[in-house]
């Protein structure tokens, strides 16, 4: 048994193997609008509450180098092909422009589901981990984009 962490793309496959059937039991008595909305209100909470519990291990303060220092989690196994613009204390700027989570979700027929299950999470776990950090992403993979554009700023 290893002591490194488990990547966030094996996670979400494990999730994802637990939340399919729910989902589509869901969709089958409540309707694929209804079953999307409680799906999306869960994830967001849940996103909220991980970046909580990142930052009550942060050894400091919270700040946007220390969720930069995170990114290996997320980007672990070939996860994601990124693209840095820019990275400074205040930004920083990267491109996706290759996503295995959208390729996952994809495969496991939960295409359409996929950008709450994953994108849906990104700003809101910058709302548990520290509200100061804001995204901005105007199109995704998940949703058909050639690439993600990622835009996290610290506002002061």
């Amino acid at each position: 048994m290893s002591d490194e962490p488990m990547g966030i793309l094996e996670q979400r496959r494990i999730e994802a193997g637990v939340i399919k059937p729910i989902y589509e039991q869901m969709k089958a008595e409540l309707g694929l609008e209804t079953a999307q909305r409680i799906l999306g209100d869960a994830i967001k909470k849940a996103a909220v509450r991980a970046g909580m519990d990142f930052a009550a291990n942060e050894a400091g303060e919270t700040t946007l180098t220390s969720f930069a220092a995170l990114m290996p989690l997320w980007t672990k196994g070939d996860a994601l092909q990124i693209r840095v613009i820019n990275q400074a204390e205040d930004r920083l700027e990267f491109d996706v422009t290759r996503c295995r989570y959208a390729e996952m979700y994809s495969e496991l027929g939960l295409g359409e589901i996929g950008h709450l299950l994953s994108c849906n999470r990104d700003g809101h776990f910058c709302d548990g981990y520290d509200p100061r950090i804001k995204l901005t992403r105007t199109q995704t993979i998940m949703q058909g984009a050639s690439y993600c554009d990622f835009r996290y700023r610290l506002d002061r």
